[in-house]
């Protein structure tokens, strides 16, 4: 079946069509919920729920742009309602970092899963505004939008997550090139 094909069958809600549509793009999908959720579990939890959400609102794309952008899109959206319903992150107020803190990595080798780890550490506020800006290159403006947060609360937020990164892998350094 085209993609085309795929997008009609799942509007009518085509069970078969659904499953295609799950076994092609979930591991898309499945990295971006891993990048928002504190965890492999919340990710997995949180790409069923997207995918419910992108079969319920199917019909909503028009065929304008890609279809796997759209996806990506109602993605973080949905992982992002999530978090805003259960208002369990702490809110970092804008004046308490002014400096945004680059993250470096050094030419040593850190392993993927050890940078996956950090990030997922992060408290959720952090790591949700770290992954938007850096990993999906949204602009603070419309990530103060989508958090229900100022545009500064947003910067300093992203400061002091890179401030936290940066500190983790100068331990993870420290630890494992340093003898």
């Amino acid at each position: 079946m085209t993609l085309e094909e795929l997008i009609q069958q799942c509007k009518k809600q085509n069970a078969k069509a659904q499953g295609e549509l799950y076994e092609k793009y979930n591991r898309i999908l499945f990295a971006i919920c891993l990048r928002y959720s504190p965890n492999y579990t919340e990710a997995e939890d949180n790409l069923q729920d997207a995918f419910i959400t992108i079969f319920k609102k199917v019909e909503q794309y028009k065929g304008k742009g890609s279809f796997e952008g759209w996806m990506k899109r109602v993605t973080v959206n949905t992982v992002l309602q999530k978090y805003r319903k259960q208002r369990n992150f702490e809110i970092i107020d804008e004046g308490q970092i002014e400096d945004e803190a680059e993250v470096e990595i050094d030419s040593e080798e850190i392993p993927l899963n050890f940078l996956l780890k950090i990030v997922q550490e992060l408290p959720d506020r952090y790591r949700l505004v770290f992954s938007m800006y850096v990993l999906d290159g949204y602009q603070h403006k419309e990530i103060a939008e989508m958090l229900s947060i100022s545009d500064g609360t947003s910067k300093s937020n992203l400061a002091r997550a890179r401030v936290i990164l940066k500190n983790k892998i100068e331990e993870y350094n420290a630890k494992n090139y340093n003898t």
